[in-house]
Formats: structure tokens, sequence, C-alpha cells
């Protein structure tokens, strides 16, 4: 499950199911909701679809309260460190941890559990430095943006791996199958740019009805 935006007009949540390669269930909405998430898993439940597990992006909420194994997505995880360290890192601990990304698709949680202590037993001291604001007083971490992106690792580590856990149902690592549906979507209404906001929606739901 994951929602996708066009422009700020509105956004859909879609929910699909990759083994069927078919769009269960979707929402127009102004923005992403944690409680749309949930509402919408109560939704298929009460049209009878039994929900074995979930994969997400890991937006904070989202990962807890299901009964379901919930999988985070392991490209959207590449994706946030990607985002604070950029793709050409600077300082060598930022170059490190995109290294270890790489090979979050390629190894089991314990490798990769493993090689995460190591990198923080390197650079731990180097997260914990400081930078203090000479004319108010106040500090903060000097190298800030490297230090979100290790935590948000160690933050969704518990999720990062699910699909490893229960083999028998077959979870995918990541919601590519989602995201190639979003990008045909924009594409397809893209090649309709002078249509109003709300006449582009019943072609997408036409588009999700068809995926």
């Amino acid at each position: 499950m994951d929602t996708t935006y066009f422009r700020h007009f509105f956004g859909v949540m879609v929910f699909r199911c990759p083994h069927r390669k078919k769009n269960l269930l979707w929402k127009f909405l102004p923005y992403e909701k944690i409680e749309a998430y949930k509402l919408g898993i109560e939704e298929l439940k009460e049209k009878g679809w039994h929900i074995k597990a979930i994969v997400c992006d890991g937006r904070r909420g989202l990962l807890k309260g299901f009964s379901a194994p919930v999988q985070m997505c392991q490209f959207h995880q590449r994706a946030i460190v990607t985002r604070y360290v950029t793709r050409n890192p600077k300082l060598e601990a930022g170059k490190d941890l995109q290294s270890l990304m790489y090979w979050l698709t390629k190894v089991d949680e314990a490798q990769f559990t493993l090689w995460l202590e190591l990198w923080y037993d390197k650079w731990g001291d180097f997260l914990k430095e400081r930078t203090v604001d000479e004319i108010t007083g106040r500090w903060n971490y000097t190298h800030g943006r490297v230090r979100s992106a290790y935590y948000s690792v160690k933050r969704n580590l518990p999720w990062l791996f699910t699909y490893l856990k229960y083999p028998e149902l077959n979870i995918p690592n990541t919601s590519n199958s989602l995201e190639g549906i979003f990008t045909h979507i924009k594409k397809k209404v893209g090649l309709h740019g002078g249509l109003r906001p709300h006449n582009k929606q019943p072609m997408i739901e036409e588009f999700l009805r068809g995926e």
C-alpha cells in the first residue's frame, strides 16, 4: 500500500495484491494520513480479504498497529538514506553508509545488522560531534544529516527483513509492483495535461480497475 500525488491537487492511496496483480482498493485524498491506511485495511477485511502481510513505505506511525506482519519497502529505506547523504556523499561516514545500503536487498538481517553495528562502532563518536552557535549558545549535531540517515535505518530495522521471517507468505521486500503502477498512471494522466483535477480522477480509477 502506498500513496502518490498529482501535483498539489490530490493524492491516490492504493492497496494492491502483488501476487494477484490486482488493485483491491483506492482512495482519493488531499494528503497522506496514517489513519486512512488503517481504515483501508479494515475495509478490505470487511469485504472478505484476508490480509496475510503488508508492505509499506515506513512512514512514521505506519509500521506499528497492524495484526499482520509488516515489511518496510527496502527501496524506500535506501531512498531515505540517499535523501540525507545525497547520491554522492562528501563525508566518509556518508560514503560508508551509502555503500552499506547497497547490500540491504542482498543479505539477511543478521549480516546487515552486524555491518550496521560495525559502521556505528567506527562512526559513533563522529555522529555525536556538536557545533555551538557563538551568538545564541545553542548547539546542533555537526553531522546531522548523516546522523538522521543512520537512525532512520536503525529505527526501521525491525521491519526491513520481515519477508525473510515468513518465507511461507512470499512477502515482497519492496513495493515495486505499486510503484510501477504509479509511474504508468502519471504518464497516462500527463498526456491529458489540460484536464481539470476532478476530471483526472475518473481516468485514474478506470486505469486502476484495469490493472
